[in-house]
């Protein structure tokens, strides 16, 4: 458990990376992903997060809400969770 990276595009690409892990083990992948929280340490991070964001869902565009939060576990810039369904 220890944040690696230090920059927000950094941080998403290794949350992702780590999302599509989690989704592959029950058979899933970022398709199947239907909503995302997506919850920052400061909105200022935004635009960065979005693009690896965009890059990594492709033209998928699942439902997202993204908020500022006071802080994170160990000082994370970003923390993801999504809602995905089985087909």
């Amino acid at each position: 458990m220890k944040i690696e990276s230090s920059t927000i595009e950094e941080q998403t690409k290794r949350v992702i990376q780590n999302l599509k892990s989690v989704l592959q083990e029950a058979g899933l992948n970022l398709n199947s992903v239907i909503k995302s929280n997506v919850f920052l340490s400061d909105m200022e991070l935004f635009s960065g997060m979005n693009a690896v964001y965009a890059e990594c869902f492709g033209e998928h565009r699942p439902a997202r809400s993204t908020v500022a939060v006071k802080g994170l576990p160990y000082n994370a810039l970003v923390e993801i969770e999504c809602i995905a369904e089985f087909n």
